[in-house]
C-alpha cells in the first residue's frame, strides 16, 4: 500500500484531529491516528474511544487498505520537514511504514488498521442543519461555564436544545450559568441533547475559519456533527439537565450599567488583592458610584477602584468570586454590560446592553458569595 501526499496538508489535517487523543491510552492503538486509502482519497481518524474524528484529503495513489501509524512520532516528524511530497510506503504483513522524503527515508513501526476502533453507525437518528459561525459562537460562550464535578456529569457538558423557535446552549457548574440563544438559528422539531466538554473544544478547534453549514445527526447516545470534510461523531452524556430557567431570578430591580473594559479591567487589577482561596471581590453600588474592592485579611493586602455607572435601584453591597465575573464579562463582545441583581444574597444577572447580533440572545448569572462582615 503506497501513496504520496504533501507533507504540509498532510500535517495540517492530522493536527485537526489530534485533540481528540489521550496522553495516557489504556490500549495501545489509540495512540495512532488511522490511515485508510481508497485510491486517491485518504482518511485519517483519531479516537479516544469516546469521541472519533475523520477527515479525507486527496492523495495520489492507485492502491487500497488501512494502518495505524502511532501518533507522536508522525507528527514530530512531519512538524520537521519542509513542505514536499512524502511517500508512504506501507507492509502490510509487517505493519510497518516507511516515509521516503527528498533527503531520507524513516522508518516507523504501525499497527493493524483492522483493529482500529470503528466510528459508531447513528440509528434512529434525529438531524438538524445549522450554521458554523452559530456553533462555533455558542461553544465559545457556553463551555467556560461547564463544570468539572465527576458526581454530576451532565454539568460538566453542555446542554443543546433545539426548537422551531430557537437554540438555546447552556452551560452551568452551579456557581454560574450561562444561556445563549440563537432566535435566528430553528429547527424542523424540538430535540436535545448534553455534549461533553471534550469534543466541544475540538469542535471549537475544528470550526476556526469555516464558513460552512454543519449538519448535525443526534440519537439517545451519540451526536455526529459533518462539515466539509470532517466528520465528528460522539457519545452524549446520559441524564436529565437540571431545570436551569428556575434558578434564574426574575424581578431583578437593581440594575448597573457600566462600561464592559473599564469594568473587566477593575476587577482583574482588584481581584489581585483578594484572598486566594476565595477569590472574593466586593461590589458596591451608590448613586452613580461603583466601588470595586478586594482584600485579603491573612496578608493585610487591600485594593479599590471606583468607577462611574448607570444604577437605577436602591444602594447595594455584593460578593462575588472574580474568577466568575471575569470569565463572564471576557466573554461578552459589547461595549456596555448590564449587572442585574435583587438582594445582596440573591443571584446577579450579567446582560450585554448592546447587542452585536440582534439573533443573539446572553444571560449569564453568577451566584453571589458572603462578605466578610
Amino acid at each position: 500500500m503506497n501513496f504520496v501526499v504533501s507533507a504540509s496538508i498532510l500535517l495540517k489535517h492530522l493536527k485537526s484531529i489530534g485533540g481528540v487523543l489521550n496522553t495516557n491510552n489504556t490500549i495501545p492503538i489509540l495512540d495512532c491516528f488511522l490511515f485508510e486509502i481508497n485510491k486517491n482519497e485518504l482518511t485519517l481518524s483519531a479516537s479516544d474511544m469516546e469521541t472519533t474524528i475523520t477527515t479525507t484529503l486527496k492523495v495520489d495513489s492507485n492502491d487500497s487498505g488501512s494502518i495505524a501509524v502511532p501518533a507522536k512520532t508522525l507528527l514530530d516528524s512531519l512538524a520537521n520537514l519542509p513542505e514536499q511530497p512524502i511517500s508512504f510506503i506501507v507492509d502490510k504483513s509487517k505493519h510497518s511504514i516507511k516515509l521516503k522524503t527528498e533527503t531520507g527515508d524513516y522508518n516507523i513501526s504501525g499497527q493493524n488498521g483492522m483493529e482500529y476502533p470503528k466510528m459508531p453507525k447513528l440509528e434512529s437518528q434525529t438531524s438538524i442543519v445549522i450554521k458554523s459561525d452559530v456553533l462555533a459562537s455558542a461553544i465559545n460562550k457556553t463551555i467556560f461555564a461547564t463544570g468539572n464535578d465527576d458526581l454530576r456529569p451532565v454539568m460538566s457538558g453542555v446542554f443543546c436544545q433545539f426548537s422551531e423557535v430557537n437554540s438555546i446552549f447552556v452551560a452551568t457548574d452551579a456557581h454560574k450559568l450561562v444561556r445563549y440563544t440563537r432566535n435566528d438559528a430553528k429547527a424542523g422539531a424540538a430535540a436535545s441533547f448534553i455534549m461533553p466538554k471534550k469534543p466541544l473544544n475540538v469542535l471549537k478547534t475544528l470550526l476556526t475559519g469555516v464558513d460552512d453549514a454543519v449538519k448535525v445527526e443526534f440519537n439517545k447516545t451519540n451526536a455526529l456533527f459533518s462539515f466539509g470534510n470532517v466528520n465528528l461523531i460522539c457519545r452524549l452524556i446520559d441524564g436529565k439537565y437540571p431545570n436551569y430557567e428556575a434558578v434564574i431570578p426574575k424581578q431583578n430591580p437593581n440594575k448597573l450599567t457600566v462600561d464592559r473594559a473599564a469594568f473587566l479591567g477593575a476587577l482583574k487589577r482588584v481581584s489581585v488583592f483578594s484572598n486566594k482561596a476565595t477569590h472574593q471581590i466586593r461590589v458596591k453600588v451608590t448613586g452613580s458610584q461603583l466601588r470595586v474592592s478586594a482584600e485579603d485579611l491573612d496578608f493585610a493586602n487591600e485594593g479599590h477602584e471606583l468607577l462611574t455607572c448607570t444604577y437605577v435601584g436602591e444602594d447595594m453591597e455584593i460578593g462575588f468570586n472574580s474568577r466568575f465575573l471575569v470569565e463572564m464579562v471576557s466573554n461578552l463582545d459589547c461595549d456596555e454590560i448590564i449587572l442585574e441583581m435583587s438582594a445582596p444574597n440573591r443571584a446577579g444577572i450579567i446582560l450585554p446592553n448592546n447587542k452585536s447580533n440582534p439573533g443573539e440572545d446572553v444571560l449569564m448569572l453568577v451566584m453571589p458569595v458572603m462578605l466578610n462582615n
